[in-house]
């Protein structure tokens, strides 16, 4: 125990489990949108709201774990892999979260009403968005793996191999993202403009949580790389 204790003050504190907890509060956070857009689109606002209360509770908590993280990161020379690194990595992990809450927040002050025969695809979109996130999480949480394999080997391929599924659900949202905006295109003679204006926003920032979480991946291989 000694040993341990010692070495640990040398090393300092591991970033990986407070890495993988910040994620993993990131998509409880983002997984609150399901529930958000099938209050919306089925205009039962007291729903959705309650959905917007548990987004921002949960992006709250996921940002107040970035600040602890920030605080207690070890400065340590012997650290495994560079300290700005997992700042930034960190960081883009947390704009998963940020963007669910504003996508919740315009909304929920607007009263969006997305048209019925969008109601479906925005679904799909917004669970391939998720999907996304899931998987930046499940490429997180191979990180302590990777740590003990020294960065070589067959942990290294897993890695890499999960980066390029994040990569191809990211690819997945741009396709979906896309049909769903031409749909809106022939239908904006039928909607007030505003409202049409805000529809498009809110399809961007939904393409937004894949491409955040993407971008997470791209972080993963920078650490991968050096």
């Amino acid at each position: 125990m000694a040993t341990k204790t010692f070495l640990s003050g040398i090393f300092g504190r591991s970033p990986v489990r407070p890495l993988q907890q910040h994620m993993g509060k990131v998509v409880a956070c983002v997984s609150e949108l399901v529930d958000f857009f099938e209050g919306a689109i089925g205009n039962d606002w007291e729903r959705a709201a309650k959905a917007r209360e548990r987004v921002t509770r949960l992006e709250n908590e996921a940002d107040a774990m970035k600040t602890d993280i920030r605080l207690h990161l070890p400065s340590t020379l012997f650290m495994p892999v560079a300290r700005a690194d997992i700042l930034d990595l960190v960081t883009v992990q947390d704009k998963v979260a940020n963007k669910a809450k504003d996508i919740t927040g315009l909304m929920t002050g607007r009263r969006m009403q997305i048209p019925v025969p969008l109601g479906g695809a925005f679904l799909t979109f917004v669970n391939r968005a998720i999907d996304a996130a899931k998987q930046a999480e499940t490429s997180v949480n191979e990180l302590d793996e990777l740590f003990e394999a020294g960065f070589r080997g067959a942990e290294v391929e897993a890695i890499e191999s999960m980066i390029k599924e994040l990569d191809r659900i990211e690819k997945d949202t741009d396709r979906i993202q896309i049909e769903i905006r031409a749909q809106l295109f022939t239908m904006e003679k039928d909607l007030p403009p505003v409202d049409v204006m805000f529809l498009y926003k809110i399809i961007d920032w939904i393409g937004d949580l894949a491409d955040q979480s993407q971008r997470v991946g791209s972080r993963l291989h920078l650490l991968l790389a050096r």
